[in-house]
């Protein structure tokens, strides 16, 4: 299989100031086939670290979601793949997953409806048989730049899409997955740090590191391991859905303090998704990996 021929752009990032046009969505989470330049989803080899496994993956149609896919899949996975409305982008990674040779499904829908988890993960069962993974990705974020400003329904809007939902997942997949499986939840360099405009975000990432650590304990005798991943700034269609033009060109940069002066791209995180699902882990659990750019956290 070979690497997205983005790995060019890959280069030229590492090598230079690399900036991003100014640009704005006016929904969320955001749309990556819109995007300039479009985020990078695919970079390096495979070894089949995760042959016959299956992974059901939310927010797997673009950013950081997609690059795990495609990884998954290159690894050996077949992926469930679930995402909100954002079409296009599903029907694109879907496209990828069938180039390179892997199998998916596409689920749609609002997972703050418990209803709707339930059948993501029995529609999964019944197309692959089984599920050895899941990695809860999904998130909205809302910019308010004073705490007064966060309304009770925006509130609560983000913590039944960013928490609640990884519960209602997690209580949903768990019947299925056995000894050897693994929860992978996506967290951000915002629990740690701490981010003055996205104070409701930067909660609801705070709720999902300690989820990670307290199901750990709760499923370590059972042998299935539960892991985070907190990414730093990173270019998915999130960002320009969320900041202004102004600020998407300056996004990753100095002001946002990361000492390697850049956005990441999804294809530098999904690595972490895929140690943290294959036995190249095997002795960690209730853990977080943090591709940020080399924030100390």
């Amino acid at each position: 299989m070979e690497p997205d021929k983005t790995c060019s752009y890959m280069t030229d990032l590492k090598e230079k100031d690399a900036a991003f046009p100014p640009q704005h969505q006016d929904r969320q989470p955001g749309l990556e086939y819109v995007m300039n330049p479009l985020p990078v989803s695919e970079c390096g080899n495979t070894c089949q670290k995760l042959k016959n496994k299956v992974a059901l993956i939310t927010g797997g149609d673009s950013g950081i979601g997609r690059a795990v896919a495609y990884d998954f899949v290159k690894e050996g996975a077949a992926v469930a793949i679930v995402y909100y409305d954002e079409e296009k982008d599903a029907r694109d990674t879907a496209r990828r997953i069938e180039e390179l040779g892997g199998k998916s499904l596409l689920l749609r829908g609002d997972l703050k409806d418990p209803g709707f988890v339930n059948f993501c993960v029995t529609s999964t069962i019944e197309n692959f048989g089984r599920l050895d993974i899941l990695v809860n990705n999904h998130a909205v974020q809302f910019i308010q730049r004073s705490i007064m400003d966060i309304s009770p329904e925006q509130l609560e809007f983000t913590f039944r899409n960013n928490v609640f939902s990884f519960f209602y997942l997690i209580q949903s997949a768990l019947p299925y997955m056995k000894k050897g499986a693994a929860i992978i939840n996506t967290t951000s360099v915002t629990a740690y740090e701490g981010n003055k405009d996205l104070i409701d975000y930067s909660a609801t990432k705070g709720a999902i590191v300690a989820l990670t650590r307290s199901l750990s304990l709760s499923l370590a005798e059972k042998g299935i391991r539960v892991n985070g991943v907190a990414p730093g700034p990173i270019w998915t269609p999130l960002i320009p859905a969320s900041y202004s033009a102004e600020e998407v060109a300056t996004f990753g940069k100095k002001t946002s303090h990361v000492p390697m002066n850049r956005a990441g791209q999804p294809c530098e995180v999904s690595p972490c998704y895929v140690f943290l699902a294959s036995d190249d882990s095997s002795y960690m659990t209730g853990q977080v990996l943090h591709p940020n750019g080399g924030t100390i956290v």
